[in-house]
């Protein structure tokens, strides 16, 4: 059991987070910040609908979730399979260090800056929250 500790540990902080934003609505106004990036820009940051997204999966609206941040539901998903792949290992008692190297973090950082370029053109309006 200590083998899979901190990924139970890192799940069961991931459950409390959706717990919580499933329970306390944020399309409720006065329960969440703003998104700064939005009020000072006026355009939407790759974040914006992260909360609404992680608030549909809560609720088992997936088609909700990927309207309000389909870049975030991809992150909910990557995040599940990578936290089978770590808790697998861990059982196995194999470490688990994934190998991420520069050109991995270059093409993240590209998906993100091109996700959040197309949500603000008039073209990817779909992308909007």
């Amino acid at each position: 059991m200590r083998r899979i500790a901190v990924p139970v540990g890192t799940l069961a902080a991931v459950v409390t987070a959706f717990g919580y934003v499933g329970a306390v609505d944020p399309n409720e106004p006065g329960h969440y910040p703003g998104c700064p990036f939005l009020q000072l820009t006026g355009a939407f940051c790759p974040g914006c609908g992260g909360l609404r997204s992680a608030h549909a999966v809560a609720h088992g609206d997936l088609a909700g979730a990927v309207g309000d941040n389909a870049l975030a539901v991809a992150g909910y998903a990557l995040f599940a399979v990578v936290w089978v792949v770590w808790t697998l290992r861990a059982l196995r008692g194999r470490a688990f260090a994934p190998a991420l190297g520069r050109i991995h973090l270059w093409a993240a950082g590209a998906v993100v800056l091109a996700f959040t370029v197309v949500r603000n053109l008039p073209f990817g309006g779909f992308l909007t929250p």
